[in-house]
């Protein structure tokens, strides 16, 4: 499973990575991350289709992960999972705004983070069909 993860600053992504880990549950497999600082990166590759889920650092700059999510779930058919993260867990409206299909608040809880993080991942499984 690929995870794309957003934010012009390389230590928001890095606290995102260690706080989901490798492994976000032992029931899914290993993830790779890919780091992205700009809008054009994550353009790309959202477009290339290789992504399971992406994680936007809603504070951004100079564009959020807010408003970019709400723009990739309207022109992207069949946008993989996206998961904000806020700063302040009274922006949690502006990430169900944006049609985030989570939302975490830093300071992140490794727990709560790879818990969080593993859900959306198994929500987007499609189920074997016998026959």
């Amino acid at each position: 499973m690929r995870i794309l993860v957003f934010s012009h600053k390389a230590e928001v992504r890095e606290a995102i990575v260690n706080a989901i880990g490798r492994r976000p549950a032992a029931d899914l497999e290993r993830v790779d991350y890919v780091e992205v600082s700009g809008i054009a990166d994550v353009l790309s590759e959202m477009d290339a289709g290789e992504v399971d889920l992406a994680i936007l650092d809603g504070e951004a700059q100079p564009t959020g992960g807010i408003g970019l999510c709400r723009q990739l779930k309207s022109e992207i058919t069949d946008c993989p999972p996206i998961v904000v993260s806020v700063r302040r867990k009274d922006d949690r409206w502006l990430a169900t705004w944006s049609r985030a299909d989570a939302v975490l608040v830093h300071p992140l809880d490794p727990l709560t983070a790879a818990e969080t993080v593993a859900d959306v991942l198994r929500a987007r499984r499609v189920p074997a069909v016998n026959g």
